[in-house]
């Protein structure tokens, strides 16, 4: 692995769902530390501030630590996990899956399982099974031995799934791209601009709590008080069996993309348009891409204060919400290429121009 898949490697496979971020916000502090001034607030989102000419704008690069997973909320007296779900969840994707509960005394793996289809009805056999009627089994036989492994309720409960290079050699399979890997190009930029000049000041920013409503990016937009925000986000590939043209034209291998809409914000016009300028400038391909259903911690960014420019930029992803996703090298590579040559650009006169 080259240093950029073994940063993808670490940051997709760190735990930490909703809430309960610390193992990846560690792993996270520690690519920040040596790049600039590290800031975290209450929620638990980490800034990293870097200084530029005195006077430029405050620019804030943002991807959001937290993956989707579940929480212990109950335990049966046969010894199986009842489970809340952190973030979205479709449930036709969990079944059979292997899972790992957090816990005092250290890590359980289990599964997710439910009545066997032998059991069932003809009828029942063709319907979806719902989360509330699953388990999570743990190979105990009662709540006693749940309590001697340690799990407890309000235990938190990650997939249990590592990073993968797959046969192309140019695309990766792993869980937590959603956000791990707006998280690593938050990263490879700070690194970049610890040796280049900006004429901004840039905080990059790793939020909680998005995938349950866009929390840790409202309180992180109050450290910062930013003059523009960049967020940067996994998004829907449509490449995928089923999906028509009309609903997501994204594709893996033909650059990032840009999200013109979502359920939570339209982008600011004129920096829309700086950055599809740039990426025509610099040879980039770029994606256009609106989300009907769905938002980024730009929901709750941009609204800060009496509002910020805000746009967000993305990697595609197929599978998304799941186990596990897969995402193109090409499009994290020109992601960053876009996103390095966009803060260069964003001096004070053309973020006041953003506004104008």
């Amino acid at each position: 692995m080259d240093e950029r898949e073994e940063l993808l490697k670490a940051l997709t496979e760190a735990h930490g769902v909703p809430g309960y971020e610390a193992e990846v916000r560690s792993l996270i502090r520690s690519y920040l530390a040596p790049l600039g001034t590290i800031e975290q607030d209450k929620m638990g989102s980490l800034i990293c501030r870097q200084d530029g000419p005195a006077g430029g704008p405050r620019v804030l690069v943002a991807g959001h630590m937290d993956e989707i997973g579940f929480m212990v909320r109950y335990i049966t007296k046969d010894g199986y996990l009842k489970f809340v779900q952190l973030g979205g969840w479709w449930d036709q994707v969990l079944l059979g899956h292997r899972v790992i509960v957090k816990t005092r005394q250290g890590d359980r793996v289990g599964i997710i399982g439910a009545k066997p289809i032998h059991l069932l009805p003809p009828d029942e056999r063709k319907k979806v099974v719902e989360k509330r009627d699953m388990v999570i089994d743990i190979g105990a036989s009662s709540a006693e031995e749940v309590a001697q492994a340690g799990v407890r309720v309000g235990d938190p409960i990650v997939p249990d799934a590592g990073f993968e290079i797959l046969a192309s050699g140019v695309t990766y399979l792993s869980k937590a791209f959603d956000d791990r890997v707006g998280c690593a190009l938050m990263v490879e930029a700070m690194q970049h601009f610890a040796e280049a000049p900006h004429p901004n000041t840039l905080y990059g920013v790793a939020t909680v709590q998005e995938e349950v409503g866009l929390r840790g990016a409202k309180t992180s937009a109050a450290v910062v008080n930013p003059d523009v925000a960049i967020i940067l986000e996994s998004d829907i590939a449509g490449d995928v069996p089923g999906i028509k043209p009309e609903e997501s034209d994204v594709k893996l291998g033909q650059g990032p993309s840009l999200v013109v809409y979502d359920g939570r914000m339209i982008p600011n016009i004129p920096l829309r348009d700086l950055v599809m300028d740039t990426a025509e400038e610099i040879g980039v391909s770029l994606q256009l891409s609106a989300i009907e259903g769905g938002g980024t911690d730009g929901g709750a960014i941009h609204l800060h204060d009496i509002g910020v420019p805000t746009v967000t930029m993305a990697v595609a992803a197929r599978h998304i919400h799941s186990h596990g996703a897969i995402i193109h090298r090409a499009d994290y590579d020109g992601a960053l290429q876009l996103l390095t040559a966009l803060i260069a650009k964003l001096d004070a006169e053309t973020v006041a121009g953003l506004t104008a």
